[in-house]
């Protein structure tokens, strides 16, 4: 059986519905981690997400725990992402200056230039993954994504009061 047709199966209830998007946003997330893996052999899809944060957010915001919370992940699983893309020299990991316990995260020359590079193959992937879209469905498909990040911003915050 084809996922398609699985997902297909389950459109008949408003629960069914919500079951099959839930398993194809998982699905689709490991899809498209094993396809842009395999874009570039040095560095993953999560290491290359931790190189666009930093480029993408300013200095202050680049701790550990803030770029954990941005991809979704512990402070420890983004250490880890870290401390790999050091061991390219595309980032530096560095006591705050002010708080010696929060660690930052910078990118070098290599991981900017590094970046440059790997960004185009990236962005290239993305324009044949969005190519049969309008740009009134881009623009609907990016509206309820953002929805969604409201309903998990929602459970987080429920299941933070309740641990």
């Amino acid at each position: 059986m084809e996922i398609n047709d699985l997902i297909q199966s389950h459109q008949e209830t408003r629960d069914q519905q919500q079951r099959a998007i839930f398993a194809s946003l998982f699905i689709m997330e490991n899809r498209l981690q094993t396809i842009f893996d395999k874009t570039d052999p040095k560095v993953t899809l999560k290491q290359f997400m931790l190189l666009v944060m930093l480029k993408f957010s300013s200095e202050e915001e680049n701790t550990l725990t803030n770029m954990g919370n941005l991809l979704g992940c512990s402070r420890q699983n983004i250490k880890k992402l870290a401390v790999s893309l050091e061991k390219y020299d595309l980032i530096k990991i560095h006591s705050d200056s002010g708080d010696k316990r929060k660690l930052k995260l910078y990118l070098t020359v290599d991981g900017l230039k590094y970046f440059e590079e790997i960004f185009s193959l990236h962005t290239q992937s993305l324009n044949k993954l969005f190519h049969n879209y309008s740009d009134s469905e881009l623009q609907l498909f990016f509206k309820t994504l953002m929805k969604l990040y409201g309903g998990i911003e929602k459970l987080e915050n429920e299941y933070a009061e309740k641990g």
